[in-house]
């Protein structure tokens, strides 16, 4: 795996053209986000954005997306963290008619994790005051107390929460937060990881025996050199990288099924879709 100035060194035209793919998917919506922002305030935004993050795993974003809306229509407003708290029963059989299915690896813990949430929220009663009066790094360290948000480094789905709850609108909440110069790392999603394994750093090497720390450090580094005004930017855009979406890739249906795509010539996949019209 060579270094990230090194690879820019190498592939230019290649670094140009992942720089205009994430200026290019800036503008897809975040699920999370586009979930939470139908919300009526603050405090419910948070605790909604802290409950989809930590349910944001194995499957696909339109997946998710549905799955936070059904529960909220089920559990609106402040039913999340009130008193008494949903029977398991009843949020399971939101998530069963939700997917049509009970095969899904969170499925047996996702009660849990609606409780978990629930209990955050009432030992951080003001969660606007909470952002507020904290630095990333407390933050990071305080959604320990949520199960299913990790407890050891780098913790990766408290790192998304937080960058989801700080970031500008559209891209996030757009909270503030006490000032501090070490922010978490940066979301490493499976997009990301595509695309760092085939048209990043680490293309060419075997990117899944790279240890969790460089592959880790490789994003942050990369990150940065693809949106130094704001290395979220790039982590946002490339969570969208050949991920499924309603009919196809998310990517493939943001750029005319890759027609528009500033990646097409490196793309393998759209060498696929050169191929084959009707793939999506």
């Amino acid at each position: 795996m060579v270094s990230v100035k090194r690879f820019i060194h190498d592939e230019p035209q290649l670094f140009e053209s992942s720089k205009a793919f994430v200026k290019l998917l800036l503008k897809c919506v975040d699920p999370i986000i586009y979930a939470v922002e139908k919300m009526p305030d603050e405090n419910t935004k948070i605790a909604w954005t802290l409950l989809g993050t930590a349910l944001f795993q194995n499957r696909t974003y339109p997946d998710i997306l549905r799955l936070l809306l059904n529960l909220y229509e089920r559990f609106p407003d402040d039913k999340l963290w009130a008193l008494p708290v949903p029977k398991a029963s009843e949020i399971e059989s939101v998530i069963e008619q939700t997917f049509n299915s009970r095969n899904w690896p969170l499925f047996e813990h996702a009660a849990g994790i609606f409780w978990s949430v629930g209990l955050f929220v009432r030992h951080h009663p003001d969660l606007v005051a909470w952002v507020r009066e904290r630095s990333p790094e407390e933050m990071w360290r305080d959604l320990g107390e949520i199960y299913f948000m990790g407890r050891s480094n780098p913790r990766p789905k408290a790192c998304a929460a937080i960058y989801r709850m700080l970031s500008p609108s559209p891209l996030g909440l757009g909270l503030s937060c006490r000032d501090s110069r070490k922010m978490p790392s940066l979301p490493l999603t499976m997009g990301a990881r595509r695309f760092l394994a085939m048209l990043g750093p680490a293309k060419g090497d075997v990117f899944s025996e790279i240890s969790p720390q460089e592959k880790q450090k490789l994003a942050n580094d990369y990150f940065v050199a693809l949106a130094p005004e704001n290395p979220y930017f790039a982590a946002h855009s490339l969570q969208f990288f050949l991920e499924n979406g309603t009919d196809c890739f998310i990517c493939r249906e943001l750029t005319q099924h890759c027609a528009k795509c500033p990646l097409y010539e490196y793309c393998n996949y759209a060498d696929v879709q050169k191929q084959k019209k009707d793939v999506c």
